[in-house]
């Protein structure tokens, strides 16, 4: 009896300190707060499953928006939601030198491949900054697409039998496994053949990256030091050795056989050797690097953070671009129109003829608005700040979360916002939105570098398809409904469409 008393006694303290002290945090600072509960905080539906965590942080955004700032809690660590165009200006540009990291800490030794230029913080970051930022030139990034160009074909071409048969597609396969052959071809020399082998072990190894639970990656975020001591790793460890061994071998072979190609796996071989790549003329750089060079590990980490961010990204924009021409077969036959007079005008599908695609840029970016990537961006306060704004004091080391996909889809911004409409990016729409209103890609100087040959690489993909197919709606994708377990929005079931033959 007594030791049931004392468990009684010790919940009852342990219930009060975080009522009382832990989730006192927001109230005596003054800011709104959604009440929270012992001991998962707000984020209980997050942790059992029942809500995507765009979608969570949305309906956080829609509620209290007015308020400009939300107070939530995580386990028993404060979060500050950003729900206003201004101050998410303020921290990712006008005060960047107190918002600088991502708050995103880990083990190097538990996850090596999270050493990359997305997830490292403060001087590390700035230095693989200035060492990567030469690696995405649009005259490196225009490399890509002759390799690019033929993997659509190959798409294209394996889909021809489809569309013959007005069978049906699961287009988020198609896409990823397109976005695959063009990663591994353009990035690293590997021809992976994922288009007609959908059972190859680069394929295998993305998408298993991909099956990270929300509660594990939810732990890494908030309890870090707990997921170090109990030697938990956020990625699968098979997937990690896979893809460690996969870049060493390469850098060997390389050396071995004296293999030098115009691609990202030489730049950052070239990173490795003298920390600084030869500049787009092909002239021989006189500047000597004064950081240091990367280490395997650094560019294995770089290197998955490329394919990956290049893997999913493209694959899940493409296909929901090609979800929502199939819902508007006016807009899909404008963007084909577009399309046929671009391939009239260069006589092929060329670098030029594609950059003059306007029409299929905004359709691109209406999908980035709906369907963000990253549905939010994170932040942390890297040094104790006043914002006026919200007439508080933000403590170093308070998290900050802003919800993208909340933002892409508030009516005040967006009028009608679940209606999909490519011409709120003409130049008149876009000059009234505030620039902190559209984020697909972040904005400020930890903006993704890697955007522009993203969007090539989907641009290619649909322009391929749409020029030699129609696609049209299926019933097994008659609504979207999103994996709540996934970080990403992805839509349970995939995206099955109707394709036939022009």
């Amino acid at each position: 009896m007594a030791f049931i008393e004392l468990i009684i006694i010790a919940l009852s303290a342990l219930y009060i300190y975080y009522k009382f002290v832990i989730f006192n945090f927001w109230r005596k600072r003054n800011v709104f707060y959604i009440e929270p509960v012992v001991p998962t905080g707000n984020i209980t539906t997050l942790i059992t499953g029942k809500q995507q965590i765009g979608v969570f942080l949305q309906n956080f955004y829609m509620k209290h928006k007015e308020h400009r700032a939300i107070g939530i809690y995580a386990f028993f660590k404060p979060y500050l939601i950003i729900a206003d165009p201004d101050l998410i200006q303020e921290v990712l540009i006008k005060n960047f030198s107190s918002f600088h990291d991502r708050g995103i800490h880990f083990n190097p030794k538990l996850n090596p491949l999270f050493e990359n230029l997305f997830c490292v913080n403060g001087k590390k970051w700035q230095d693989l900054r200035h060492k990567m930022s030469p690696t995405f030139t649009p005259a490196k990034i225009k490399r890509m697409f002759p390799i690019a160009k033929e993997c659509s074909e190959r798409l294209a071409n394996y889909l021809e039998r489809k569309a013959q048969t007005r069978d049906s597609v699961e287009m988020k396969d198609m896409f990823g496994r397109y976005t695959i052959d063009v990663i591994m071809s353009t990035a690293f020399g590997i021809w992976s053949n994922s288009i007609e082998n959908p059972n190859n072990e680069y394929l295998i190894q993305g998408k298993k990256f991909l099956r990270i639970k929300i509660l594990r990656f939810i732990l890494f975020v908030s309890l870090p030091k707990i997921m170090d001591f109990f030697s938990i790793s956020l990625a699968d460890r098979e997937t990690t050795s896979f893809f460690m061994n996969m870049f060493r071998e390469n850098v060997e072979r390389r050396k071995i056989n004296n293999i030098v190609t115009q691609d990202f796996m030489n730049l950052l071989i070239q990173l490795m050797e003298r920390g600084y790549v030869d500049p787009d003329d092909n002239k021989k750089s006189d500047v000597k690097s004064t950081i240091n060079k990367l280490t395997m590990a650094e560019a294995t980490a770089q290197a998955f953070a490329f394919f990956f961010a290049g893997f999913e990204s493209s694959a899940a924009t493409a296909t929901f671009a090609l979800y929502e021409l199939a819902q508007h077969q006016d807009i899909q036959d404008r963007v084909r129109e577009e399309i046929d007079d671009m391939l009239a005008k260069h006589g092929d599908l060329t670098y030029e003829a594609i950059n003059e695609m306007k029409y299929l840029k905004k359709v691109i970016n209406e999908t980035l608005r709906k369907y963000p990537p990253l549905p939010m961006l994170n932040r942390i306060c890297t040094e104790t700040i006043d914002l006026p704004m919200l007439n508080t004091r933000v403590p170093k080391g308070t998290p900050i979360i802003i919800p993208v996909l909340g933002l892409h889809r508030d009516p005040t911004i967006y009028p009608d916002p679940d209606n999909f409409d490519p011409e709120r990016f003409n130049k008149i729409e876009t000059a009234r939105r505030h620039p902190c209103a559209y984020l697909p890609f972040g904005e400020g100087r930890r903006m993704c570098i890697g955007r522009r040959s993203g969007e090539l690489v989907i641009k290619i993909g649909l322009a391929s398809l749409l020029s030699r197919y129609k696609f049209k709606p299926h019933p097994r994708t008659a609504t979207i409904v999103y994996n709540e377990k996934s970080f990403g929005l992805a839509i349970k079931g995939g995206v099955h469409l109707i394709i036939e033959q022009r």
